[in-house]
């Protein structure tokens, strides 16, 4: 595997955008950006909770602490591909990822069946805890088809698109499946910008002019939601 970054610590903002306003903020933007080395791919996650949802029931009450745990994947997988087991924190308004690389195999082990793997790293300890905590299950597949861009000036800056957010609640692996189901519409997708501190003037001023404006958005939140407004919260217990 290529070399991968252990931790991230940045801001993140996101944006619910329609095909117009992607369309017109590219327009806008393009001068200032480039394609990141891995422009297109898809990203593929096991999101996992303790039995009663606890992890994610107090992130939608919006507290100024909340973490996730998750299964990911930038490839489709085999028993022996390379994923990350990875923790998502939240503090205010700045994100902390912290991840592990494992064979899919020995993240199961892992994650699944609370097997010992053979890792003393700091961050391992880290979700040691979190497992210890909440006991975690398998609780929800979930995976978007992305396009990435940085900043030409500042590399530190990036925005990513994802459309065809999907997910299901059983039959729980890191493949698309025929069960899946879909979060947004067609003439969707969600746009997310990391940054180290603050937003540059190009950008800010490019979302003005399109009219578009920062949202409250957790796929894994909304998904969670809808299943209570439409009575499938049991999928999640």
């Amino acid at each position: 595997m290529a070399k991968y970054n252990e931790k991230f610590n940045r801001v993140e903002k996101k944006y619910l955008l329609n095909q117009s306003q992607f369309e017109n903020l590219i327009k806008h933007i393009h001068e200032y950006i480039e394609k990141d080395d891995y422009f297109k791919y898809t990203v593929y996650n096991i999101y996992y909770d303790s039995e009663d949802s606890k992890m994610i029931q107090t992130s939608l009450q919006k507290p100024i602490y909340k973490e996730k745990l998750r299964l990911r994947s930038y490839v489709e997988v085999d028993d022996n591909s390379d994923v990350f087991v990875e923790m998502k924190k939240k503090f205010q308004n700045t994100v902390f990822k912290r991840r592990i690389n494992l064979k899919l195999h020995d993240a199961i082990n892992y994650l699944d069946l609370k097997k010992s793997i053979d890792n003393d790293s700091q961050i391992k300890k880290e979700i040691d805890y979190m497992i210890k905590i909440y006991d975690p299950v398998k609780k929800l597949y979930l995976a978007y088809d992305r396009i990435a861009f940085h900043g030409i000036m500042d590399n530190e800056v990036r925005i990513t698109f994802d459309k065809n957010i999907r997910y299901r609640f059983k039959n729980i692996n890191l493949m698309d499946s025929d069960e899946d189901l879909y979060l947004l519409n067609d003439n969707q997708c969600l746009m997310e910008v990391k940054v180290q501190d603050t937003l540059p003037l190009w950008l800010t001023s490019a979302l003005n002019k399109v009219k578009i404006y920062p949202t409250s958005f957790s796929k894994y939140g909304n998904i969670y939601s809808e299943s209570l407004k439409h009575k499938n919260i049991k999928e999640f217990n």
